[in-house]
């Protein structure tokens, strides 16, 4: 690791594994020291086997029992289960991507819900948990808002954690986040090797100022998260970037053929930024299609997947939100 990448890791990254690591009365303090509004926010595309335990569990714990969140917001994209049932149920506000700035329609992807709930929460202080996680995280929400609360040189806050893999019924205590691995890892230290440091770059719980995150734009499928990262250190400068360890992070695992499609999103995101500010330099143009491969017994057959970036622009470039974020401040 790059000497800088190795004193960011040392200096940025803090442990929050379970509750009893945190002082969560001291972060309530900051909280109201600091005048902080916090916006929980949980992007679902038919998670209703999962979202109502979760929104539950976070809702009991950081709205009613200790008010350190101020809004609990699932964002539905296009759900045909009943994921908006089961989390309005469970104590959620539901907001359906489409409904938020219309004018400017509606996308697929988790990238386009995280940027309508951008534009629809009211918090300066926003933080995204997946809707598919399982077990006990209700510590992540202080674990992640804790750099941002007490260090106002930070602005952005990555979540890392071991990830316990199941496949054919087979456990292992790691070995999750195989795009991670093969993917983004590898591209990132190849051409950001800064951020080596970072554990999880495609992790999707994470916490951010919202003047930070509204400069930025948002790829609007698998590559957000890949792309806030790039698009944030150059904002922010590596020292306005922190990561904590959550301990464990289990949720339910795809398969090899979608991880190949999530991991081609990834590498179109990161190729469309590699060239950026690099004058006299071609800039990379990402071919677009991802093409598989299925085997039918008797031959190959190819199936292609179009991995092209898609991109929302910085919040702070669109009229309508600005104009909204100009009533709520004045």
């Amino acid at each position: 690791m790059r000497p800088d990448a190795r004193a960011w890791f040392e200096h940025r990254t803090t442990s929050a594994t379970s509750l009893a690591e945190i002082d969560v009365h001291a972060l309530l303090l900051a909280k109201r020291r600091g005048g902080h509004r916090v916006s929980l926010v949980l992007p679902a595309r038919d998670e209703e086997a999962t979202v109502g335990v979760l929104v539950r569990d976070l809702a009991d714990c950081w709205v009613r029992a200790v008010p350190l969140v101020d809004e609990l917001i699932v964002m539905d994209s296009d759900s045909s289960d009943r994921t908006a049932e089961v989390a309005r149920a469970a104590g959620a506000e539901v907001v359906a991507t489409r409904d938020v700035l219309p004018g400017h329609g509606t996308r697929p992807g988790k990238g386009e819900a995280l940027w309508k709930a951008l534009a629809v929460t009211t918090g300066d202080l926003v933080l995204f948990m997946d809707a598919d996680l399982l077990g006990d995280v209700s510590h992540y929400v202080p674990g992640l808002l804790a750099p941002l609360l007490t260090d106002q040189r930070v602005d952005y806050v990555k979540g890392c954690y071991t990830r316990p893999l199941t496949v054919d019924g087979q456990h292992r205590p790691a070995g999750g986040g195989r795009v991670t691995e093969l993917t983004a890892r590898p591209l990132l230290n190849a051409l950001w090797p800064e951020l080596a440091g970072f554990v999880q770059p495609l992790g999707g719980e994470y916490a951010g100022r919202r003047s930070a995150l509204e400069q930025v734009p948002f790829v609007s499928g698998y590559g957000v998260e890949v792309g806030l990262l790039v698009d944030l250190l150059h904002v922010c400068g590596l020292y306005g970037l922190a990561q904590v360890d959550l301990g464990v992070r289990q949720h339910s695992h795809q398969t090899d053929e979608a991880l190949g499609r999530m991991a081609g999103q990834i590498v179109s995101t990161v190729l469309a930024r590699a060239e950026r500010g690099r004058p006299g330099r071609r800039r990379l143009q990402p071919g677009g299609l991802l093409t598989q491969f299925e085997h039918d017994g008797r031959r190959f057959v190819p199936s292609s997947t179009t991995v092209a970036v898609d991109e929302r622009p910085p919040l702070c470039t669109v009229a309508e939100y600005m104009a909204e974020r100009a009533e709520i401040v004045g």
